[in-house]
């Protein structure tokens, strides 16, 4: 959504809770030939939105280096698991009881 400049909106009222779906696109800027370069212009996310109760897309250049969140895990921290509830793959942090679990439902 493209706002002018001025217009403020409610975002609790007007998104509701945010969950984080997909990565939708990466635009790629051009080189001065026409060609398409490497470096990355934007990205566009696919946002779950519990008041619009759709996916709503969210563009974000590339140079934006994020925001401020009440809360941080580390990547090394998840745990990825079968549906049987079995952990896969190597863990570096061996300590159980630090870990996030995220279940597998491929």
């Amino acid at each position: 959504m493209r706002l002018a400049n001025g217009i403020i909106i409610d975002k609790e009222k007007t998104f509701g809770l945010l969950k984080f779906s997909a990565l939708r696109r990466e635009v790629h800027k051009q080189n001065e030939d026409g060609t398409v370069s490497e470096e990355i212009k934007e990205r566009t996310y696919d946002l779950k939105s519990r008041e619009q109760g759709r996916m709503i897309q969210v563009s974000i250049p590339a140079a934006f280096q994020g925001a401020d969140v009440d809360w941080y895990i580390k990547a090394e921290d998840i745990i990825l698991k079968n549906r049987d509830g079995h952990s896969t793959g190597n863990l570096q942090n061996h300590n159980p009881h630090d870990k996030k679990e995220i279940k597998n439902h491929k």
